[in-house]
């Protein structure tokens, strides 16, 4: 199936490992030039190179850090400036520390809200008056479902992506009429380099051997396993492109069918 993708620029926030990086790579191969993101200069570039060497597109790099407001809106001004237009915006970075409410301080709550949802919050307000001008656009918010499949073992991520899902269905009424549509991808747990650490923060939390946490997940998954990157990042091709342009103020779980429950259950 061809996307349509082939010359649109595509912008990806967190783009220099993980689902960003996966993320970044389908656009590519699909035809889209992408500028991509990070904190992480060396990392970002290696990225870059790879993208660049795998598909032969354009990859513009800008090191941001996005709980900054001034790097958020220069990498959005960088990346028009370069490439003269901004057709797609995916905002995928950032991440929330895991943990029970016991034992995540005031600094991890402020962690989470500064980069998961006020980083979305920067680059839309730079990003939103290009499209409007240019007469149209798309974005993908990468949100979580644990915004809506709640957990207390998670309890800033879910309430970070609770209020990220809930602008992107604003945005969507509010910005249709200008061409410009908006979708939030809900991923459960995908095998990223962040994993460990998750699975880490569970068995801390839940007084349970690594071992034993780091199965908890597939358990509450019909499947039987969490998802691989490309997965996710092949559904976020298609949403981006012109072909899903109408799903607009959706959102979309990629989980497997998670069951939340069944993690606390299989704890024992």
């Amino acid at each position: 199936m061809d996307l349509q993708l082939t010359g649109k620029i595509a912008l990806v926030t967190g783009g220099s490992l993980g689902i960003g990086k996966g993320i970044a790579r389908a656009l590519a191969r699909e035809g889209a030039d992408v500028a991509i993101c990070a904190r992480r200069k060396e990392l970002l570039e290696a990225t870059a190179n790879e993208i660049r060497r795998e598909s032969g597109r354009k990859v513009l790099a800008i090191v941001a850090d996005l709980t900054k407001r001034e790097d958020a809106g220069q990498f959005i001004a960088a990346s028009a400036g370069q490439f003269g237009r901004i057709d797609i915006l995916v905002n995928n970075a950032g991440s929330a520390p895991g943990g029970v409410i016991e034992t995540i301080d005031e600094d991890g709550w402020m962690q989470g809200l500064q980069l998961k949802f006020m980083g979305y919050v920067r680059c839309l307000k730079a990003a939103l008056p290009i499209m409007r001008q240019q007469g149209g656009g798309r974005v993908v918010n990468l949100i979580g479902n644990d915004g809506v499949k709640d957990s207390y073992w998670e309890i800033v991520p879910g309430a970070c992506n609770a209020a990220g899902q809930n602008l992107t269905k604003a945005l969507a009424g509010q910005y249709g009429k200008h061409n410009i549509t908006f979708v939030a991808v809900n991923p459960g747990p995908v095998r990223t380099e962040r994993w460990d650490g998750l699975v880490k923060a569970m068995s801390r939390d839940m007084k349970i051997p690594y071992e034993q946490a780091n199965q908890l997940a597939p358990k509450s998954i019909p499947l039987g396993r969490i998802a691989e990157v490309e997965e996710v990042a092949n559904l976020v091709a298609y949403l981006a492109s012109p072909l899903a342009h109408f799903v607009n103020g959706s959102m979309i779980e990629i989980d497997g069918g998670q069951q939340k429950p069944l993690m606390d259950a299989a704890r024992g």
